[in-house]
């Protein structure tokens, strides 16, 4: 079986390639997604049987919203350029990575369930990114429905993971325990976030991730399908536990309120996930932090 993993690079790609080794894992070092020929010469050259589309334009709030047109035309690319050719090559299994940014900004009920996707735009923050995303889920229904493939998607809420960014593309996990790092090596006891504290948020693990995709080879699971554990935290619980895990109860936590909170709750529903995977155990939240900070910055 001949598997293809864009965003070979990524965190995703780099916990999956752990458990599944014998994947051919890309990135934009090696192939250009938003470059059709180049996908092209890819996918003809190769004959895969499974695709796992992980690559994407990612990054934090701030980048998103100053760069808009470039998350929206290159995720677009990316995404069209890899399924088209995927279909035109007659790739019998293609699973795309969604983000619970494609749901909508406001929504009838939470946690949201996979059907309300189209219920409403998505965020103003994450507008272009979320739109980007969203078509992705449209292309691949859209394959299905006019040729019978069985391509899938899944839609995981928010990652973090010891292969995660820390720069300006870093998400708010990966920001914070940066954060909490300079705080320490600077002797100070205090941290500055962004907003005001109050939005909740899903977090989980990428390496969890990269698990419940080689369950779904190895059990031929097709379903579209929400990833996401229970949790779901206001951004001061999270960086209360993030404190606590790195020794730093004691610091204070002070909000930048001219800076966006961003979208208020996005949690979605994972009753379909528990149907389909009831054994499965996300990793700890505490526990996760801890790894990650040991793997990246100096202990104290």
């Amino acid at each position: 079986m001949k598997i293809l993993v864009t965003g070979g690079s990524g965190q995703v790609g780099k916990e999956l390639k752990q458990i599944l080794p014998m994947a051919m894992y890309i990135s934009s070092d090696n192939c250009d997604l938003t470059d059709e020929q180049s996908v092209k010469l890819l996918m003809i050259n190769n004959q895969f049987d499974i695709v796992i589309h992980l690559a994407a334009r990612v990054g934090g709030i701030m980048d998103n919203i100053n760069r808009p047109a470039d998350y929206f035309v290159d995720n677009i690319m990316m995404n069209t350029n890899i399924l088209k050719w995927s279909h035109l090559t007659n790739v019998p299994r293609f699973i795309g990575i969604l983000s619970t940014c494609i749901f909508p900004d406001i929504a009838p009920l939470y946690p949201m369930k996979e059907d309300v996707l189209h219920q409403g735009p998505p965020t103003k923050t994450n507008f272009s990114y979320g739109y980007a995303k969203r078509c992705l889920a449209v292309q691949i229904d859209a394959i299905n429905e006019q040729f019978g493939t069985k391509y899938c998607y899944i839609t995981p809420c928010n990652l973090f993971g010891i292969h995660d960014k820390f720069d300006e593309r870093s998400h708010f996990v990966a920001d914070l325990i940066q954060k909490i790092h300079n705080a320490k090596i600077n002797n100070s006891s205090k941290i500055v976030l962004y907003g005001t504290g109050t939005p909740l948020r899903q977090y989980m693990n990428a390496k969890d991730l990269a698990k419940i995709l080689k369950l779904m080879i190895d059990n031929d699971i097709v379903d579209n399908f929400n990833v996401a554990t229970d949790e779901n935290l206001t951004i001061e619980e999270i960086t209360l536990i993030a404190l606590d895990a790195l020794g730093c109860k004691h610091f204070k936590i002070e909000y930048d309120n001219t800076k966006p909170d961003g979208q208020y709750r996005k949690d979605v529903d994972n009753t379909k996930f528990k149907l389909l995977f009831p054994d499965f155990k996300f990793s700890n939240l505490k526990q996760s932090i801890k790894e990650v900070y040991e793997q990246n910055f100096t202990s104290f």
